[in-house]
C-alpha cells in the first residue's frame, strides 16, 4: 500500500487580513502553509487580496480547469489541526469532500450543511438556508478530479453572479461556502469529512485566533489519530474481542516498519499453521488450531488498522486483503476436515460426510461473498445514473403508498427503524449477518471444544439465516 499520490493542489485564500495575524513561528499563513508542507500536496497557489471575491473565483476556476488532480481550496485565516486536513486530503477516495463538524452552530463563517449517510446533501450560506441543518462547513472544500470541470463552471457562475450584484455584498470571506453551495447543487457526490474531536475554525481577530490556537493545544491528535483508524462500526466480536486491544499494537507495528501487506502476509501464514494443527485431528491440537485462528483474525484486522493509521492505501493493498479473507477461511476448512477423517472409518465423502459439509460451508460462503459483491456494483451503477439505492429506512416510509399491501412492509421498515434506537438490538442486526468476526469466532470455539462436524454445521446454519436475513433486507431497502 502507498501514500495517496501526491498530486493535490491546494488554493490558499490569503484573502482576509486574519492570514496576517500573529501566531508562534509567524503568522497563520506561515502555520498553514507549514502545516500544508507536511501533507502530500503537489503545490500551493496563494490567493491574496486582489479586486474581490468575483476575481477570486475566476482563478479558481482557471485553477480548476487547468488542474490534472484534485484540488483543494483553503482559507488562511482557518486554525485547524493538522490531522483533520490530513484526514480530508489522504483519503484513499481522491473524490470530492468538504470538512464538517456535526453540530449545531451556524453563521457567516460557519455555513449550515445537512448530511446523510455520510455525504454533505445540502449546504448554505449566508445567501442560501438549509432545512433540517444536521452540521456546519469548517471552510476547507476538495474537488475530485471527476467534478473539477463542474467545480470551473460553479466558480464562473459565482463570479458572474457577484459581478452583477446579484449575490448582493458578497465578500472573499464567503468564496468556500458558495462553492460548497454549487458543487452540491451541481450534483456533485461530497463527502462529509468529519472532524470529531479535532477543531477548525475559521477567524477574524487576535482574540479568536488565541482562543483557536488554545483549542488545538486541548486535543491530543496522535490519539485522535488512533481512535480513527479503529472502525466505529465493526461486528460485536471484532469490538469487544479484538478492537479493544489490537489497538495498542498499531503504534509500535509503524514503530517497526510493518507494512498493512506485510501483517496481511502474517495473517495468511498464522492461518495456514492453524491448519496444519487442526489436521491432526486430537484435541491439544484442536485447540492450538483454535488460538491461532483467532490470531489470524486479530492480525486481519490489524492489517487495515494500520492501513488507516499510516495511510498507506492501495488498490493492490484492498484486493490482497480481500483475497487472504477467503483463502485463510477455506484452507482452514481443509485442515479441518483432514483432521477430522484423520483415524476413522472412511465413508462416502469422508466419514460422516465430512467432505460434502466442508464443501457445502464453502459454497455458502461464495454465495453470500458473491451477493455482497453484486449487491457493491449494483449501487456502484446506480449512482452513476443518480439513483440513492438502496434507499433510507426513512425515506421508504415516506414513499410508501399505505395501501392495504404495503402495511406489512411499512411494519417491518418502522421494526427496523426502531431497532436502530436500541443498542442491545444494533448489536444483534451486525451478529445476525455472521461477519468475519463472528465466523472466525465460531470456527475457533466449535473446533476448540467440539469438533469439525459441529464447526460446519453451525456455519451452514447460521449462514443460512444471514443469506435469508440480508436478501430480505434487501428487498426492503431496494423498495422491491
Amino acid at each position: 500500500m502507498t501514500r495517496a499520490s501526491a498530486t493535490t493542489s491546494v488554493v490558499l485564500l490569503a484573502t482576509t487580513p486574519a492570514c496576517r495575524l500573529p501566531c508562534a513561528g509567524g503568522t497563520l499563513l506561515d502555520r498553514i502553509n507549514d502545516q500544508l508542507s507536511r501533507l502530500p500536496v503537489r503545490d500551493v497557489q496563494v490567493v491574496t487580496p486582489g479586486g474581490g471575491a468575483a476575481i477570486d473565483l475566476r482563478g479558481i476556476a482557471k485553477i480548476a480547469r487547468a488542474a490534472t488532480g484534485v484540488v483543494v481550496v483553503l482559507p488562511a485565516d482557518l486554525v485547524v489541526h493538522t490531522e483533520a486536513l490530513a484526514q480530508l486530503l489522504e483519503h484513499p477516495a481522491r473524490g470530492s469532500a468538504a470538512l464538517v463538524s456535526l453540530d449545531a452552530a451556524g453563521g457567516p463563517l460557519r455555513p449550515p450543511v445537512r448530511v446523510e449517510g455520510g455525504r454533505v446533501v445540502a449546504a448554505g450560506s449566508s445567501f442560501h438556508t438549509v432545512p433540517e441543518a444536521n452540521g456546519t462547513f469548517r471552510g476547507v472544500l476538495q474537488a475530485g478530479e471527476a467534478d473539477l470541470a463542474s467545480l470551473g463552471d460553479v466558480a464562473e457562475e459565482l463570479a458572474d453572479l457577484a459581478e452583477s450584484g446579484r449575490l448582493g455584498p458578497v465578500t472573499p470571506v464567503e468564496v468556500a461556502d458558495l462553492l460548497l453551495v454549487g458543487l452540491v447543487r451541481a450534483g456533485a457526490r461530497v463527502r462529509a469529512a468529519r472532524l470529531g474531536p479535532l477543531h477548525a475554525d475559521r477567524v477574524t481577530g487576535q482574540a479568536g485566533a488565541d482562543a483557536a490556537l488554545g483549542r488545538l493545544a486541548d486535543v491530543d491528535e496522535e490519539q485522535v489519530r488512533l481512535d480513527t483508524a479503529i472502525k466505529d462500526r465493526d461486528g460485536f466480536f471484532t469490538t469487544y474481542f479484538v478492537s479493544s486491544w489490537s489497538r495498542h499494537l498499531v503504534r509500535p507495528a509503524a514503530r517497526l516498519g510493518l507494512t498493512p501487506n506485510a501483517v496481511t502476509g502474517i495473517s495468511v501464514a498464522l492461518a495456514f499453521l492453524a491448519a496444519v494443527w487442526f489436521s491432526a485431528g486430537d484435541r491439544g491440537a484442536q485447540v492450538a488450531g483454535a488460538v491461532l485462528v483467532y490470531l489470524s483474525f486479530v492480525c486481519d484486522c490489524l492489517d487495515g488498522q494500520l492501513a488507516r493509521y499510516t495511510r498507506r492505501f492501495s488498490p493492490f493493498g484492498a484486493w490482497m486483503d480481500g483475497m487472504a479473507d477467503r483463502l485463510k477461511e477455506y484452507v482452514v476448512y481443509v485442515g479441518l476436515a483432514i483432521g477430522y477423517a484423520a483415524g476413522l472409518p472412511w465413508s462416502g465423502g469422508g466419514p460422516d460426510g465430512i467432505w460434502y459439509l466442508a464443501v457445502a460451508a464453502m459454497i455458502m460462503q461464495v454465495v453470500r461473498h458473491g451477493t455482497d459483491f453484486a449487491f457493491g456494483g449494483s449501487r456502484a451503477d446506480a449512482r452513476r445514473i443518480g439513483e440513492q439505492w438502496p434507499k433510507p429506512v426513512r425515506s421508504l416510509l415516506e414513499a410508501s403508498d399505505g395501501g392495504r399491501h404495503d402495511a406489512p412492509r411499512k411494519g417491518v421498515l418502522r421494526a427496523a427503524l426502531a431497532m436502530e434506537r436500541r443498542s442491545a438490538a444494533r448489536w444483534l442486526k451486525r451478529m445476525i449477518v455472521l461477519p468475519i468476526g463472528e465466523r472466525m469466532a465460531l470456527i475457533a470455539v466449535t473446533a476448540a471444544l467440539f469438533n469439525a462436524r459441529v464447526t460446519f454445521l453451525a456455519l451452514l446454519g447460521w449462514g443460512a439465516v444471514a443469506l435469508a436475513y440480508q436478501f430480505a433486507g434487501r428487498m426492503l431497502r431496494t423498495g422491491r
